[in-house]
């Protein structure tokens, strides 16, 4: 009777034993399964490396002085410049006129009395623009003209290669209401950048008459032109 015991009590140990394992083991080898590992798609990996399209790309200088890609045209005292910027702009075909680029003439005119006309032709491969007006400096003087406000012309002056602007320069007046009036044998043109008063580069020395010009202290210039009718009467 003890012995029956015995086994009966043995069988049970070995059946809770197998359901035991049973438990632990979805697959029967002893460890669980935790089930297929996910796959990660190739497509799903770049993607999530992938720079968005809307990124902002580098500015470069050949954009400088465009509105999304646009060239826009500077009026005076805007600083904008038509094309670019720059020399007027960087990539730009259109360049400051100046003395390196343009022939300058100066010469008497019969009417109006007692003024003086300026003329700069394009003598370069490029468009060029005349900046605001120009800064005349007979012989040594220390102090430049003004220029008459009244004359600024609603665009910058463009010149094509072989295309001439003009500038007239009121040299003392009728009245004889100047003062300090001189004779003057030599005259030096300043040329200005892309804002009032700036660098614009190499200067021009147009020869005079051999008489020279006189002024005073009422000495006034006008802004370039496009046209010589525009100042023809002023």
């Amino acid at each position: 009777m003890r012995l029956r015991h015995i086994r009966l009590l043995a069988a049970t140990g070995t059946a809770v034993t197998a359901l035991a394992l049973s438990a632990c083991s979805g697959n029967g080898t002893g460890t669980k399964d935790e089930g297929a590992s996910e796959a990660v798609s190739p497509t799903t990996s770049a993607t999530a490396h992938k720079t968005p399209s809307s990124a902002p790309t580098a500015t470069t200088p050949a954009d400088a002085g465009r509105t999304n890609g646009t060239p826009v045209t500077r009026t005076h005292g805007s600083g904008t410049a038509k094309g670019g910027s720059g020399t007027t702009g960087g990539g730009s075909s259109i360049v400051l006129c100046n003395g390196a680029n343009t022939r300058v003439t100066a010469q008497p005119v019969n009417r109006p009395l007692n003024h003086m006309l300026l003329t700069a032709t394009n003598t370069g491969r490029k468009t060029c623009e005349l900046t605001y007006y120009p800064i005349v400096r007979f012989d040594e003087m220390q102090w430049a003209p003004q220029a008459d406000e009244e004359t600024q012309p609603q665009a910058v002056t463009t010149l094509k290669p072989g295309e001439s602007g003009y500038a007239m320069v009121r040299l003392s007046a009728a009245d004889g209401s100047g003062e300090g009036g001189t004779t003057a044998r030599k005259l030096t043109l300043m040329f200005q950048g892309t804002t009032p008063r700036s660098d614009g580069g190499a200067t021009a020395t147009p020869a005079l008459p051999a008489k020279g010009f006189y002024y005073d202290s009422s000495l006034t210039v006008t802004y370039w032109q496009q046209s010589l009718d525009t100042i023809a009467s002023w």
